[in-house]
């Protein structure tokens, strides 16, 4: 039974494919963004991986989100077994659906305002007190946000408009230590966390090979960190919202805070973190979806 893999973007790809291959399960990529999709035809018998990005549009796909849309809905109607579904989609496409998630189960996250359209974000700024930061609401890799130390600075930049009209403006989270930590879980389980210099990364700070920077490297592992208290929090939140595959994304404040900020659902692995990790991301997907086809 063949793990169909739903994406758009092919440069992510390889490690995935060389892990199923390692693991001898075999795998199909289904890139959106275009085509056609026959709503009275039975789906083909396997698993389903949705692994779509809420950067897709910074790389021409600006349909691929509807078209996943649409995919997931007919895959669950026809009861597939989908892993990181139509649900999950909404969390990757929407921060302030995730914040607002992750506030309900009790986590401490930004204090976040979302503006519709332009009109108001200066108000919305005026808020929140300097610094702050200012989002996408559905963004990726770190693109498109910016810090402002005044409403006034804020007023004299020119922002890229958000693909869905909505921006956040956002406390300035101040780290205790200049990295944040990313915990990555698969199937109900801890993979590992690491560490992402954002002294040198600043916001940008997407993992993959294909994003790879000349220099240092940003991404480090970080080391005993499986009785973390959060990880177990995180893995519960991902049960009660159906994630089978994510990231979680957190800041130790220099105040004490420990402030989730992110959920990655289409998450990478970083290739100098696999190098030394005990267990390997790819590896234990491609393991996770061989085992729900052969349920």
């Amino acid at each position: 039974m063949s793990i169909h893999v739903l994406h758009e973007n092919p440069e992510w790809y390889p490690p995935f494919a060389a892990a199923f291959d390692a693991e001898g399960v075999e795998h199909r990529q289904w890139l959106l963004g275009e085509g056609t999709l026959d709503l009275d035809a039975p789906p083909p018998p396997g698993v389903y991986w949705s692994r779509m990005s809420a950067s897709s549009h910074t790389r021409g796909h600006a349909f691929a989100k509807d078209h996943t849309r649409a995919v997931l809905s007919w895959l669950e109607a026809a009861g597939r077994r989908v892993v990181n579904g139509r649900r999950v989609l909404e969390l990757e496409m929407s921060k302030a659906d995730q914040l607002t998630a992750l506030r309900a189960a009790g986590f401490d996250v930004p204090r976040t305002i979302a503006v519709v359209g332009s009109g108001d974000l200066l108000g919305a700024a005026g808020k929140l007190p300097a610094p702050f930061v200012v989002k996408h609401n559905q963004g990726g890799k770190g693109l498109g946000v910016r810090r402002f130390d005044s409403v006034e600075e804020l007023a004299d930049a020119t922002l890229e408009p958000p693909v869905d009209g909505i921006t956040l403006v956002q406390e300035y989270v101040r780290p205790a230590h200049p990295h944040i930590t990313r915990v990555e879980v698969v199937g109900g389980e801890l993979v590992y966390a690491i560490t992402a210099d954002v002294a040198r990364g600043g916001f940008e700070l997407c993992p993959a090979d294909a994003c790879a920077a000349t220099g240092p490297p940003l991404f480090a592992l970080r080391e005993d960190f499986d009785d973390h208290p959060i990880v177990a929090r995180y893995l519960d939140f991902a049960r009660r919202h159906g994630i089978g595959i994510a990231g979680f994304e957190f800041i130790e404040t220099a105040d004490g805070r420990l402030v989730t900020y992110d959920i990655n659902t289409n998450t990478n692995y970083n290739p100098d973190v696999e190098a030394v990790a005990p267990r390997s991301g790819p590896r234990m997907i491609a393991r996770f979806l061989a085992g729900e086809a052969g349920r």
